[in-house]
């Protein structure tokens, strides 16, 4: 079984559910990660916090330099992701069909390296 990450990419606060909808998001997100759970093919998974709440860390000079924000300033940010076990692409396709339609948002599925 080869491992897939499936990433969760939001453009901002305008790109969200409206508030009034999120819990039908979480609910649905629930329901997909049962799913997943229950055919074996859960590895690991979890939702980041608002991109203001990074910090990045350089420490490829002399010294390290810690700032507040993200690495890079984009219209878009990894909101969550799922490691996933799947036989091949195809059948990560299908369970990113699924994850987006639950989150509502856009997934892209990428194998992890030696896999």
């Amino acid at each position: 079984m080869t491992e897939y990450l499936l990433s969760v990419h939001h453009g901002g606060p305008e790109t969200l559910p409206p508030a009034e909808e999120i819990q039908s998001v979480f609910e649905a997100v629930d329901r997909f990660n049962t799913k997943v759970q229950e055919a074996g093919a859960w590895v690991f998974a979890g939702g980041l916090m608002p991109i203001e709440q990074s910090t990045t860390v350089d420490n490829t000079g002399d010294r390290p330099i810690v700032t507040d924000g993200p690495y890079a300033e984009s219209k878009e940010y990894l909101g969550g992701f799922w490691v996933i076990q799947a036989p091949d692409l195809d059948a990560a396709l299908e369970w990113a069909k699924e994850a987006s339609k639950a989150c509502r948002g856009r997934v892209e599925v990428r194998p992890f390296q030696g896999e």
